[in-house]
């Protein structure tokens, strides 16, 4: 049997992350609705769900608001009539975020990943765990980069953003684990096969004055075992949390850093 049988998993957030995280939780056997506002990588994610036999509802959707994600989440219970894990994967683009001195950053620059991941997160969030507490069941999952606890410099906003996901991870558990509701952040390095770490990478390299090639060997540098999370290592931990297999785990952090954070 596969470990998502018979489940119903939503994906906001049609990235690579968003459309691996999917395709993992299809080919373990859940029914998942895909959420995203790019209609070209949203379908063919699907497309490539549908055509490996997995089950998907592809729908445009803009995860920061608060209406839509009810009337999605609405939808779904309509066809699916429950829903067992909800994953939230949006991003947003960092430059003029990234890569410059607090001293000198805007303050709407600053406060834009705060303010958008902060709210989009418990927008969903909350419309899982409504339907969850009610269920007796659910799992809620997040993913937060390791600068959410090692603060490196030129991350701007994003370090308090990524820590107050873990935050709401935390108070979500606290709220909402005596109806049978868990929730749980996936916190890895940055993963580089996402086309986003190019963009950081190139950001931090001018900001500290070397080549994107030396800024990502500093990375994999600081990890115990010489090199970043992979793309699998964070879908197979996904997929293991929101099976039944990790049912003991809530409120908390798994740490995918490979040594990064110890």
């Amino acid at each position: 049997m596969k470990r998502l049988e018979n489940k119903v998993a939503v994906v906001y957030g049609d990235g690579a992350i968003g459309g691996a995280i999917a395709k993992a939780f299809a080919r373990e056997g859940a029914q998942v609705f895909l959420t995203g506002r790019t209609a070209s990588k949203r379908d063919a994610i699907a497309d490539e769900i549908k055509c490996l036999g997995g089950v998907v509802t592809a729908t445009q959707l803009d995860a920061l608001d608060e209406e839509a994600v009810s009337a999605h989440m609405e939808m779904l219970l309509k066809q699916a009539g429950k829903i067992d894990i909800s994953f939230n994967a949006i991003g947003i683009p960092q430059k003029g975020i990234q890569g410059i001195p607090l001293t000198e950053l805007a303050t709407d620059a600053f406060f834009l990943p705060i303010s958008t991941y902060t709210l989009s997160h418990f927008i969903t969030a909350r419309a899982a765990a409504r339907v969850m507490r009610k269920q007796g069941n659910g799992v809620i999952i997040m993913h937060t980069p390791n600068a959410s606890r090692i603060s490196p410099p030129f991350v701007g906003g994003m370090v308090p953003a990524w820590s107050a996901l873990e935050a709401l991870c935390r108070s979500l558990s606290v709220e909402c684990g005596p109806q049978g509701v868990r929730a749980v952040c996936l916190q890895t390095t940055g993963i580089p096969e996402t086309p986003l770490i190019d963009e950081v990478w190139e950001i931090h390299g001018k900001s500290h004055g070397i080549t994107f090639e030396q800024f990502h060997g500093v990375m994999e540098g600081m990890t115990h075992r010489g090199r970043l999370t992979t793309l699998a290592e964070l879908t197979n931990a996904a997929v293991f949390v929101a099976s039944e297999e990790g049912s003991a785990i809530t409120g908390t952090i798994m740490n995918l850093t490979a040594g990064m954070i110890v």
